[in-house]
């Protein structure tokens, strides 16, 4: 009895050495991967301190173009499917497009102001998203290149596609599909 308790307290003694020996190699082996975890963490806090940065100097900007631009909307014009008569996934103007951006730069011309021209392009819903910022983009262009050959610098031009994010009516219906299908063209003076 008095040799198994003693065998008792020699297991127990060699079990507590070992626990204490593993402790050590573990606490160095945690303090080394938190000393390499914090400097990621420091890595990743210089990184969003600098998106931090820039996305402030981007909204300060923003304001500034938007102070610049208030009270500076003249007018606008909107060109809709049956004005334009783009055929269905088509860029192309028809005649009667052209005519109606022929009236269009002679009051450019008679307003006798250097105004700036945004060209909005829109679609409707039938085309994917990528497509239809494709579509909207190539219709917006199209109004652009015959304004510059009727005499509009390029300068005072500038496009922007919407696709089928901005639509003026429900895409469920043929009408309100058509009436999505539309160039915009503001004025700022």
């Amino acid at each position: 009895m008095i040799q198994r308790a003693s065998k008792i307290v020699i297991a127990g003694a060699m079990l507590l050495g070992v626990a204490s020996l593993g402790g050590c190699a573990t606490k160095g082996f945690v303090n080394e991967q938190v000393a390499i975890v914090d400097s990621k963490v420091t890595a990743h806090d210089a990184r969003i301190a600098g998106v931090d940065a820039t996305a402030r100097e981007a909204l300060q900007r923003a304001d500034a173009a938007g102070k610049l631009a208030e009270g500076k909307f003249a007018y606008s014009m909107v060109l809709s499917d049956d004005s334009l008569k783009f055929p269905a996934a088509k860029a192309t103007l028809s005649p009667e497009a052209q005519a109606r951006l022929d009236a269009f730069v002679e009051k450019l011309k008679a307003d006798n102001r250097n105004v700036y021209v945004e060209i909005q392009g829109h679609t409707d819903a039938s085309e994917s998203k990528a497509g239809a910022y494709r579509l909207g983009e190539q219709r917006a262009e199209a109004v652009r290149r015959y304004l510059s050959q009727k005499g509009v610098a390029l300068n005072r031009i500038g496009t922007i596609s919407y696709g089928a994010e901005a639509p003026v009516a429900p895409n469920t219906d043929k009408a309100g599909r058509s009436a999505n299908r539309r160039v915009v063209l503001i004025v700022l003076s």
